[in-house]
C-alpha cells in the first residue's frame, strides 16, 4: 500500500492529501460541535476553559492547513511572499505589546523594512548560507548599535533583547518554512512542498494531542505560574502523537518510517516547548492573547496560532538539510 503511494505522481498525492485532510477536519469540526452543544449549559470555569482551548487548536489546525494550501498553490515566489506578510503581522503583534521609546524608533524600521524583507529575499534565492545567519549575527550586532546612536541609553539593554527575540521568533524562525519549498534535494526535487505539509500537520496534531492529554491525564505542571496546564507527561503524549502521525505521513518524505518519527517527534517538541517560552512572555506582559482585541493592531491572535510553527520550523529545516547532506 505504501509503496503503491508513493509511487503516485506529485498532483496525484496532492489531490490525496487533500481529501483526507479536508475530511478530518471536517470531522473534528463537527465533534467539536457537537461538544459545545452537549456542555453549553454548564458554567464550570474549568470545563469553558477546556473548550476555548480545544477551539483554539482546531482553529490552529485549519490555520495550518490554510497556509500550505496558499504556499502550494502560489508556489516557491508566492509562499515566500505569503509568509513574509506572516512575519510583518506577528512582528507587529509582538511590538504591539511593548513599551518602545523614541529611541526605538529607528531599530524597529530597521527590522520591518530592512531585515525583514532582506531576509526573505535571501531565502528566495536559496542563499542558505547567508540565511542561517543573518539575523542571529549581522542583525544582533545592527540592532543596539542603532539604537546607541538614537542617544536613548534607559533601559537599553531590556529594550534591545525585546526587540532582538521579536526578530528572532517572527522573522528567523517562521521564515524557515518557505525554506524548505527552495531546498535543492536529489531525487526529491519539486516535492519540498510535502515537506513542509508534513511539519504543519505533525506540528499541529502533536500540539492537539498534547491539549487532550493534558486534560485527560494527572496533571503535574512542570511550570505552574507560566502554565499549569503543561506537563512532561503531556508533552511526551504529543511527541508520541506527531511520531505516529509522522509515520502514517512517511511516504511523502523521503524518509523511511523511523526518520519520520523522528524528525517528527523533533518538530513538535520544539514547537511545544516554543508555545511555553511565548505562554512565559506573554505572562510577563500581563496578556492574555498576543494582539490588544480593544483597537485595530493589525492581525490579532495571529502569534498565538503560530507561535508552535515559529520554534519547530528551525529545528525541521535544520535537520532535514543535515539528512540529505548525509544521505548524500
Amino acid at each position: 500500500m505504501m509503496a503503491l503511494l508513493q509511487k503516485l505522481a506529485p498532483h496525484q498525492q496532492t489531490a490525496l492529501l487533500f481529501i483526507a485532510l479536508l475530511s478530518t477536519l471536517v470531522l473534528l469540526s463537527c465533534s467539536s460541535f457537537l461538544m459545545s452543544l452537549r456542555e453549553s449549559e454548564s458554567t464550570d470555569e474549568a470545563v469553558m476553559e477546556r473548550r476555548r482551548r480545544w477551539h483554539h487548536e482546531l482553529r490552529m489546525l485549519w490555520l495550518g492547513a490554510s497556509i500550505f494550501w496558499a504556499a502550494w498553490v502560489s508556489g516557491p515566489v508566492g509562499a515566500t511572499v505569503l509568509f513574509g506578510v506572516l512575519s510583518f503581522l506577528a512582528l507587529r503583534e509582538f511590538i504591539t505589546l511593548l513599551h518602545t521609546r523614541r529611541g526605538d524608533h529607528r531599530s524597529l524600521l530597521l527590522a520591518f523594512f530592512v531585515l525583514l524583507p532582506l531576509q526573505y529575499l535571501v531565502v528566495g534565492l536559496r542563499e542558505f548560507n547567508l540565511f542561517t545567519v543573518l539575523i542571529p549575527v549581522y542583525s544582533f550586532l545592527a540592532i543596539p548599535v542603532v539604537s546607541a546612536l538614537a542617544g536613548d541609553p534607559r533601559n537599553f539593554l531590556e529594550r534591545n533583547a525585546k526587540i532582538q527575540w521579536g526578530i528572532m521568533v517572527c522573522i528567523y524562525g517562521l521564515s524557515h518554512a518557505p525554506a524548505l519549498l527552495l531546498l535543492d534535494m536529489p531525487s526529491y526535487s519539486g516535492r519540498g512542498a510535502f515537506l513542509l505539509f508534513f511539519l504543519v500537520i505533525v506540528v499541529s496534531g502533536g500540539h492537539l494531542a498534547e491539549e487532550r492529554a493534558a486534560t485527560w491525564l494527572r496533571r503535574r505542571p512542570l511550570a505552574r505560574h507560566v502554565d499549569r496546564d503543561f506537563s512532561m507527561r503531556a508533552w511526551w503524549a504529543g511527541v508520541l502523537g506527531a511520531a505516529l502521525l509522522g509515520a502514517a505521513l512517511f511516504w511523502i518524505t523521503p524518509f523511511n518510517v523511523w526518520q519520520a518519527m523522528l524528525m517528527a517527534a523533533a518538530a513538535a517538541g520544539a514547537g511545544s516547548f516554543g508555545a511555553l517560552v511565548m505562554e512565559a512572555l506573554k505572562r510577563d506582559a500581563g496578556v492574555r492573547y498576543w494582539g490588544n482585541r480593544s483597537s485595530i493592531t493589525g492581525a490579532v491572535g495571529l502569534l498565538d496560532r503560530i507561535a508552535v510553527l515559529c520554534f519547530s520550523a528551525p529545528v525541521f529545516f535544520h535537520s532535514v538539510r543535515w539528512y540529505f547532506r548525509w544521505a548524500s
